[in-house]
């Protein structure tokens, strides 16, 4: 008989610990991800950046697709919620065009700012098999939603060219803040500078007072 308690024992005693340990090990997979794509990915690093041993993450995931998988679901997840929660918190009186604007800097800002989870789901989409992509695709439409809503609102009420057809400026609008994850270098120019550009972008190249 062990006088020891078993790894799945341990968790059971200490939730919260484990807990904390895989979302490390989630922190670190995203750091990675995000600097070395998918392909260059290794556990070792992930584990060394984690401060884990290696075979400890596949007490919490069954393998390396797995956490992958989480890490770019957690991406497209988390931004969708940081966004969300800005425009919950604006005043009511906020203006359709001014929610665009504002969503238009809270995404720029978890995604280059705040959040490697963003930068490696965005670095990545195009790198999976197919199987990883079907459930962080779906997080990504409900994102993608959140985005036509925002532009028909804006439309309806006048602040928005007519002749817009709304999703493909949806996907231009989504597109290209997404790329600024591949090219933008603060050394050059700074955030507010590129959160200002692409709001101009909104409000005169798309908004009906030009």
């Amino acid at each position: 008989m062990m006088s020891g308690a078993t790894s799945n024992e341990q968790a059971l005693e200490n939730p919260s610990k484990s807990a904390r340990t895989r979302e490390r090990i989630l922190d670190a997979a995203a750091q990675v991800l995000s600097q070395k794509g998918y392909a260059g990915m290794r556990l070792a690093d992930v584990a060394r950046v984690a401060e884990v041993q290696a075979p400890a993450i596949y007490y919490y995931f069954q393998s390396r697709d797995e956490l992958v998988e989480e890490v770019m679901w957690a991406g497209a997840h988390r931004v969708r919620t940081h966004v969300e929660q800005v425009l919950d918190e604006l005043p009511q009186e906020t203006s359709p065009l001014q929610k665009i604007l504002h969503a238009v800097e809270a995404h720029l800002r978890y995604e280059l700012n705040i959040s490697d989870y963003a930068t490696a789901s965005i670095r990545n989409t195009g790198q999976l098999p197919e199987h990883l992509r079907v459930r962080p695709a779906a997080e990504e439409a409900t994102y993608s939603r959140t985005w036509r809503t925002l532009l028909g609102e804006a439309q309806e009420a006048g602040e928005l060219r007519k002749d817009l057809d709304i999703n493909v400026t949806r996907l231009l609008i989504l597109g290209s803040m997404n790329w600024a994850a591949e090219w933008w270098n603060p050394r050059t120019r700074t955030l507010e500078d590129l959160v200002k550009a692409t709001q101009d972008l909104v409000r005169y190249g798309m908004g009906s007072q030009l």
